[in-house]
């Protein structure tokens, strides 16, 4: 980011607008990326994080965004794409009235931007946001909402899990595998709970120490230290916290068959470490694709829907990602470029439509 301007770098990833929100009582420092809204309102959650920099921030926020249009087109829901990030430490510097700034900011987009919860924030910040916007979605189920989404996102990457085992192994039970969890959670904790059920040997690790402690105790699994997690010889590694974990070291290290997790962005690069995993003969499941539960639910607030209509919905993944296996096998291209071609396609025949009128 430091070597080229914040314009080089929104327009060679091709975003519609990127807004910078400051507000100075609360120290709100907030990154609003809007990538695409082919396919509508652009919708994703806003993480807090204490970025080193604020072009770390940026590229962030950058990144999310456009991984939230290739996961709402892939799904299959009429949403574009989006994301926003908030500097700083959920844990010390969140405040109610830091969120209802950020929700006035949201309000004059005028519904080009959706919010919900991601890394940092929960259901409650949703309400602190929504006393300022009607632009929220992910609310608590005590105010209308479908509560937290994060059951859903475990469920499709679960899913993914089981698609990648299935082309992996030939079976796709996963009792009895060795799963590396990088990140414990919302997320994280829920898949845990499908994968003891399965009968898996469980490592994890996560930054907050306190965090790998209550689910050690909680599910009889295995800690382990953050930078250990790359080098356990597992049979699936499940990236669940921060992106670009997936990279030139950590391949190195690696000793999994398959790449399956929820964190968003795990690719340092899509085409360099997607290839190269699949040069190591490691399957790596998309990311966008299988940890779109989420957003499926989210959506499905949206809309006015039910949950039952969200797990239904969920259960695309499966199918979805052994078909961008069997792709990836026949075209030579990695996992990660086909389903980006195909999510892209959807957009590219919608905008050919709307470029009609």
């Amino acid at each position: 980011m430091e070597d080229i301007s914040i314009f080089e770098e929104v327009s060679s990833m091709g975003h519609e607008q990127v807004v910078y929100c400051h507000e100075k009582s609360t120290g709100l420092k907030a990154i609003i990326a809007i990538h695409n809204t082919v396919l509508g309102p652009a919708l994703g959650g806003t993480r807090m994080w204490m970025y080193e920099n604020e072009a770390q921030a940026t590229n962030d926020a950058l990144r999310l965004s456009r991984g939230m249009t290739f996961k709402n087109s892939i799904a299959g829901l009429n949403l574009g794409g989006g994301k926003a990030v908030i500097i700083g430490d959920a844990r010390k510097h969140k405040s109610e009235a830091m969120l209802r700034a950020y929700g006035r900011f949201l309000k004059n987009l005028n519904g080009k931007y959706i919010t919900a919860e991601d890394v940092g924030m929960n259901a409650s910040d949703m309400e602190h946001i929504a006393a300022e916007t009607s632009y929220v979605s992910g609310m608590p189920e005590t105010r209308g909402g479908l509560g937290d989404p994060s059951p859903f996102t475990a469920y499709t990457t679960y899913m993914g899990m089981k698609a990648a085992a299935k082309k992996q192994f030939g079976s796709d039970s996963l009792a009895g595998k060795k799963v590396s969890i990088q990140g414990a959670g919302h997320v994280g904790e829920y898949i845990i709970q499908h994968l003891v059920k399965e009968g898996c040997e469980i490592y994890v690790s996560d930054f907050y120490e306190d965090r790998v402690k209550d689910v050690v105790n909680k599910y009889g699994i295995k800690g382990v230290a953050l930078d250990e997690i790359y080098d356990l010889d597992v049979d699936i590694y499940s990236p669940c916290a921060l992106g670009a974990t997936v990279n030139d070291e950590t391949l190195e290290r690696l000793k999994c068959s398959i790449i399956a997790g929820c964190a968003n962005n795990q690719l340092a690069n899509e085409k360099i470490h997607g290839d190269l995993a699949k040069q190591k003969g490691i399957l790596y499941a998309p990311d966008f694709l299988i940890n779109s539960g989420g957003v499926i639910n989210v959506y499905a607030e949206v809309i006015k829907t039910s949950k039952e209509w969200s797990w239904n919905k969920c259960e695309f993944v499966y199918d979805q990602t052994l078909k961008v296996f069997e792709q990836s096998e026949a075209t030579g291209k990695n996992a990660q470029e086909v389903a980006i071609d195909i999510a892209q396609q959807r957009i590219n025949e919608v905008a050919a439509i709307k470029s009609t009128y």
